[in-house]
């Protein structure tokens, strides 16, 4: 409709530029009204052609609607070329984060408040079926279903499974159910986040003291378990030793420390300070090593 008004503005406003002549005499009154006149007629060209074209900005889709009819194309951030008598209504698809309070009952029947968000965007491919199905205004439906399956899944986990142990399992399966109800009406859904479970103060007095007696009891089990794995480190060494002596003594035979005690007695005598070595027993013969013979010289007054 207004591009229709812009339009006859403009045509009006150019017919009386062109006959101010015809219809004034004063040479000063046909400048005033050719002056008004061009104005008119710019002002209303330029909105004529601003329905002819539209600007989507950054993060924004549009969905163009004629009369009822609305078109099957979302039109994207950008310039584009529309039809002069339609409607374009816009959508941001822009990440959205929508934060509720929730008042639900845990498996073994136990009223719990959770502090829920949900992070969800606009499928710009299904703007136009949301504006078609849904309208503007999506946070309802949005709602709704998001506090109808929090409360579905959070009835089949007991009160301690949501507060300590299963939280982020909660969240996977409330992220994931959400999808599968959202995606069909053209929402995309990110994440679910259980930002807090409020349970009743003696029940979370109980839950923290068990946790903290698990922790304990791991803690006791790994200490054991170091404390075994120690232990067996030791016997295997020491079975290790006792390996060794035993092939050590088996390959001890008379034979083999006579032939040690040989070789430690020529390296004794091969020493700068050794003197004189004796090397016998009771049932060998001694064997005399005799002194370097230029120490002996040395030590030996000369005879007269």
């Amino acid at each position: 409709m207004s591009f229709i008004v812009s339009a006859i503005a403009s045509l009006v406003s150019i017919l009386v530029f062109l006959n101010s002549k015809r219809t004034v005499d004063n040479r000063t009154t046909q400048m005033v009204i050719k002056a008004i006149a061009g104005l008119i007629a710019l002002s209303a060209t330029i909105n004529a052609l601003s329905r002819l074209i539209i600007v989507i900005p950054a993060g924004s889709v549009g969905v163009e609607d004629f009369q009822g009819k609305v078109s099957d194309r979302s039109l994207p951030a950008g310039i584009h070329g529309i039809n002069p008598f339609a409607d374009v209504v816009q959508f941001s698809v822009r990440l959205r984060d929508i934060k509720e309070e929730i008042a639900a009952t845990s498996k073994e029947g136990l009223a719990l408040g959770i502090d829920i968000s949900i992070q969800y965007r606009i499928d710009p491919a299904k703007a136009a079926s949301i504006y078609l199905n849904i309208g503007t205004e999506e946070r309802e439906i949005v709602v709704s279903r998001f506090r109808a399956i929090s409360r579905e899944i959070i009835s089949g986990y007991s009160a301690e499974e949501i507060y300590a142990t299963k939280r982020e399992e909660v969240s996977l399966k409330l992220a994931e159910r959400l999808r599968s109800q959202l995606a069909p009406i053209g929402f995309i859904v990110d994440e679910a986040l259980l930002r807090n479970v409020k349970v009743p103060e003696t029940l979370q007095a109980a839950i923290q003291q068990r946790l903290k007696a698990e922790q304990e009891n791991l803690q006791m089990k790994f200490v054991l378990e170091k404390e075994k794995q120690e232990a067996d480190r030791k016997r295997i060494a020491a079975k290790g030793n006792a390996d060794a002596q035993k092939i050590l003594a088996e390959g001890l035979t008379p034979e083999v420390l006579q032939l040690r005690s040989i070789e430690a007695t020529e390296k004794l005598a091969q020493s700068q300070n050794s003197k004189l070595v004796i090397l016998g027993n009771s049932q060998n013969s001694p064997l005399i090593l005799p002194v370097d013979r230029e120490a002996s010289r040395a030590a030996t007054p000369p005879q007269p």
